[in-house]
């Protein structure tokens, strides 16, 4: 009896891991797709020897973002719209940095806790977007252009 227990067990581990893998490839598939389509548009601009980092932003438009190295080993940024298909591409050391943006972020607010900072594109301009919380914990979204680090927008207390 406690055989059939134990291998009842392990077949409804093995079923549960099973159905597991499978939803998260069915959720991961959108997203794969979405990397492979901006990276070909990106190839017809620009050549890119690798990739170190994707991810889609979702302002007013949908833009993936690449993030890479070219053939002369200089590391790029690509912005890839899904709807107009206005590759931009900038050398990343053109513009802002991560942390030179979260500088830019505590110089101007408080923020108790950066949840996030990310680079997107609205209107054709490339720009971080830094996601924190307040001290009185609420939301906020910090805009900052790429190149030049001016202020673009926020979005307050939500």
């Amino acid at each position: 009896m406690k055989k059939w227990i134990i291998i009842g067990a392990c077949l409804l581990l093995a079923v549960v891991i099973g159905v597991s893998i499978k939803v998260y490839h069915s959720a991961m598939e959108p997203l794969i797709t979405a990397e492979e389509r901006a990276l070909q548009d990106a190839k017809k601009k620009v050549p890119l020897k690798s990739v170190e980092d994707f991810h889609v932003y979702n302002g007013q438009e949908t833009v993936n973002v690449i993030e890479g190295k070219n053939n002369k080993g200089e590391k790029i940024i690509v912005w890839v719209p899904e709807k107009s298909k206005k590759v931009i591409v900038r050398k990343a050391k053109s513009g802002l940095t991560k942390e030179e943006a979260i500088q830019t972020l505590n110089k101007e607010k408080n923020p108790k806790k950066i949840i996030s900072v990310r680079l997107g594109m609205e209107q054709n301009i490339p720009l971080w977007e830094i996601y924190y919380r307040s001290e009185n914990n609420l939301i906020n979204y910090y805009y900052l252009h790429f190149e030049t680090g001016e202020w673009l927008k926020e979005i307050e207390n939500l």
